[in-house]
């Protein structure tokens, strides 16, 4: 039997870099609110990420990626 996906964050999108800690995804930077909701839209689309909205002025795109099997 399979194993369930794997949740990965796959980028982040913020309108605030200070709230971000550089590491293990890229992190786009948008100028206002509005573009960072048309910059995580057209990620998720090109990617078939999810948008999670943290509410703190980051979302994170979150792509499943298969389990290891067995």
């Amino acid at each position: 039997m399979a194993e369930a996906p794997t949740p990965q964050v796959f980028c982040v999108v913020t309108t605030d870099p200070g709230r971000v800690v550089a590491g293990g995804a890229p992190v786009f930077v948008a100028q206002d609110e509005e573009e960072q909701a048309r910059i995580a839209m057209w990620l998720s689309r090109i990617t078939n990420a999810t948008v999670h909205d943290l509410h703190n002025g980051v979302f994170v795109l979150v792509v499943n990626l298969p389990g290891a099997g067995g």
